[in-house]
């Protein structure tokens, strides 16, 4: 039976992964949920697919009362979590079905001071997350390898569906488990006045040659103030120091601000 995937769709699908489209934050390997769009239009057309929420539910709705900085005013910080289900099609040019792949997901808005925005945070985490699980069954182009300890390389390469010669067993890459999540997703249960307090920024230290030191500062204030947002600064620093290879401290302003892209890219995966 003639596959009704081209020759050059196969192809593609069997390469390894392109570098350039892995983000990696808190030590884990991913792919932006735009970025696998993308890679769907490119290999399947504009009409070649179609994603479809089969549900989408509020799993948890919290809001904290917190107090402003350096104010007595407070404010409500919501917390929301949603679990969604979607279903992923696969289709040729003339509109016959290949595949269909379904999977679920939960995504949450953590700390966020506008109710209406942590749901549409957490909503749109959750329908990402449940369609990359969904492409992950297209092999390599969608990020199968990068399951295998964040590698790069193709884990795939070759299918007895396609072509006759089977992979090779020296042909596979050491199996590693798959990446768990380091930091937690939901606020602690603790109150907001007995949690200890986040540890003061280190000094900055005078900037390098040929480099602002107040736009260093800046860049830093907002890396460090977002990560706090997110109840990410205690982990702060040592994915800093696995990212570029040295400490916070001695970071320039594009380090900071490719990491809070990186830290504001996961929060809206």
């Amino acid at each position: 039976m003639t596959s009704r995937l081209t020759d050059q769709q196969i192809g593609f699908l069997l390469q390894p992964i392109s570098g350039n489209r892995v983000r990696n934050l808190r030590g884990m390997s991913h792919l932006e949920a735009w970025d696998v769009r993308r890679q769907l239009i490119r290999i399947f057309g504009f009409e070649g697919f179609t994603v479809e929420t089969l549900s989408l539910e509020l799993v948890h709705e919290r809001g904290d009362q917190r107090k402003k900085k350096n104010s007595n005013d407070t404010y409500t910080a919501w917390t929301i979590v949603y679990r969604a289900q979607v279903r992923l099609t696969i289709k040729t040019t003339d509109g016959q079905v290949i595949a269909t792949f379904e999977d679920a997901a939960a995504g949450d808005a953590v700390n966020q001071p506008s109710v209406g925005d942590a749901h549409d945070l957490a909503m749109k985490t959750a329908l990402s997350q449940a369609l990359k699980r969904c492409a992950v069954n297209l092999g390599d182009q969608f990020g199968l390898s990068l399951y295998n300890d964040g590698s790069q390389n193709a884990v795939v390469m070759r299918s007895l569906a396609y072509m006759g010669e089977p992979v090779k067993e020296s042909e596979d890459t050491p199996v590693q488990p798959e990446p768990t999540p380091q930091t937690p997703t939901a606020v602690p249960e603790t109150p907001a006045e007995s949690r200890p307090a986040v540890p003061a920024p280190q000094p900055t230290p005078a900037p390098q040659d040929g480099q602002d030191n107040g736009e260093r500062q800046a860049a830093l204030t907002e890396m460090q103030e977002l990560a706090k947002s997110i109840n990410f600064a205690d982990g702060l620093p040592g994915q800093f120091q696995t990212t570029f290879g040295h400490s916070i401290e001695q970071g320039t302003a594009a380090e900071f601000r490719e990491a809070t892209a990186l830290m504001r890219g996961t929060a809206a995966a």
